[in-house]
């Protein structure tokens, strides 16, 4: 995994922009794919860049403005480059309750959605995935785009035979982020508002079926939509009539989600890295950790009474050069014993941030570290996540 180093041109990148988190292609898949969407950001001045295995925006109008424009408006993201997964058959939510360390699938309510992890024996993260009763007889999972094909068979592997996985490779993902996202969105697809965040519902839109949960990765009010693949380009361009909304590339889809503090597999995540070092304590049950029946149980029960050696923190850091992913944590004597996981400008706080895994003691909000990038020093303050609030409507489980 990389970041894509963005070209010093005034005109198309803010010279103050993020670098955006660049995922490799699967194995054996030489070209990316092209997603539904691909003439219609081709369309827009999108500038196209391979992502996860596919090919995807990175940019319109320039990161900067772009991010600003999301946590002002409404930015539609195109995310159809992740895997959508249907789980069903006699023992399917049993089964995905034996595999992740979440405290309810078996009874999860129609329309909630749980935010939870696929761990090695070890207890390190495989990946992060969003986990949703869409129907009586299904479960709907969503995974990050450049494990998909590694996730499926992980979890074929896991799974008895009388549990189908369907990939639904005839289905879109759209994104509608921002603090008028739902203006924009009830207006097209009326009855949206009524969501709150982490649930969903079916609606109807055009003759055409849609799933949209109030959800998003930027930590802004916003939803994610569902969608047939040949009705994409439609919907896409009846939110993008509404005045609120623009299209927004992977450029400031990074630098929103790493001002909301959230972590992005293959960079913040991997099999390396428990979710007790990764501060995702949240997504692990205080049940399913006492029974200790998941995988990798033992190591993250372990290090929730113990603590884990290294932590996930934020750092706010010194100046306006960007510390990027790789940059080394440093003790007084310059030996390493750290490492920064995520890093850029962050428009919305004016400053460069970064989140880095450090060890236990120097994890405190406040902490002053030195940080070591191609040569050169840079101080930065280790600080509380999220650098920006999260904007999330909430409501009643």
């Amino acid at each position: 995994m990389s970041d894509l180093d963005l070209p010093a041109d005034p005109g198309a990148v803010d010279p103050h922009a993020t670098a955006v988190a660049i995922e490799d292609a699967p194995d054996g898949q030489l070209e990316p794919q092209t997603l539904p969407l691909d003439g219609w950001h081709r369309a827009r001045g999108g500038r196209m860049v391979a992502f996860a295995g596919c090919t995807m925006p990175v940019q319109y109008e320039g990161i900067m403005a772009e991010h600003l424009w999301t946590r002002a408006n409404a930015g539609l993201f195109d995310v159809s480059h992740m895997g959508q997964l249907t789980v069903s058959g006699e023992g399917a939510e049993a089964a995905l309750e034996t595999m992740l360390p979440t405290a309810i699938v078996t009874g999860l309510p129609l329309g909630q959605a749980r935010y939870s992890l696929l761990l090695t024996d070890g207890g390190g993260i495989l990946d992060d995935l969003m986990l949703t009763r869409r129907a009586a007889d299904h479960l709907y999972v969503v995974v990050n785009g450049a494990t998909k094909y590694d996730d499926v068979a992980h979890m074929l592997d896991f799974l008895p035979d009388e549990v189908t996985l369907n990939l639904m490779e005839d289905h879109a993902l759209l994104a509608l982020q921002g603090p008028r996202a739902v203006d924009a969105l009830a207006r097209v697809v009326p009855g949206v508002e009524a969501l709150v965040f982490l649930r969903g519902a079916a609606f109807h839109w055009a003759g055409h079926e849609l799933w949209i949960s109030r959800s998003g990765y930027t930590g802004e009010d916003g939803f994610e939509i569902s969608v047939p693949a040949d009705a994409v380009e439609a919907l896409a361009d009846a939110l993008c009539r509404e005045p609120e909304v623009k299209p927004i590339g992977l450029g400031a889809r990074d630098s929103l989600r790493l001002e909301a503090g959230l972590p992005l597999y293959g960079h913040d995540l991997d099999p390396g890295t428990t979710p007790v070092m990764a501060d995702l304590g949240f997504a692990l049950s205080r049940r399913r950790c006492e029974e200790a029946n998941f995988p990798g149980a033992q190591r993250i029960v372990a290090e929730r009474a113990a603590g884990p050696a290294a932590r996930r923190v934020g750092l706010l850091v010194e100046g306006r050069q960007p510390v990027r992913e790789g940059a080394s944590v440093v003790d007084a004597d310059e030996n390493e014993v750290g490492r920064v996981t995520s890093g850029g400008f962050a428009p919305s706080v004016g400053a460069a941030v970064a989140m880095a895994y450090v060890p236990q003691a120097m994890a405190a909000p406040g902490t002053v570290v030195t940080l070591v990038q191609r040569g050169r020093l840079h101080r930065a303050t280790v600080a509380a996540l999220p650098f920006v609030p999260h904007r999330y409507v909430r409501g009643a489980s």
